[in-house]
């Protein structure tokens, strides 16, 4: 019973965490790959998704000015 209870505490706290980076890391305008790359083989997994370079380029311009990004 009690490991149960630490086995929850800490996936509580990993997914906290995970959360957490990904808050950080959208607060600082930087984008989040690996979601793009699910969103890309769940809704569009006829296209070829972007390389890393060319997303994040892609986001930059998207944020600061430059061409508008488009999807869906």
């Amino acid at each position: 019973m009690f490991g149960a209870l630490v086995d929850a505490g800490v996936q509580a706290t990993r997914q906290a965490g995970k959360y957490l980076g990904q808050s950080m890391r959208l607060m600082v305008g930087l984008p989040e790959y690996d979601t793009y790359l699910a969103h890309m083989e769940r809704t569009h997994p006829d296209q070829t998704p972007m390389t890393y370079e060319e997303f994040f380029r892609e986001r930059q311009e998207a944020r600061y000015g430059g061409k508008r990004a488009t999807c869906c």
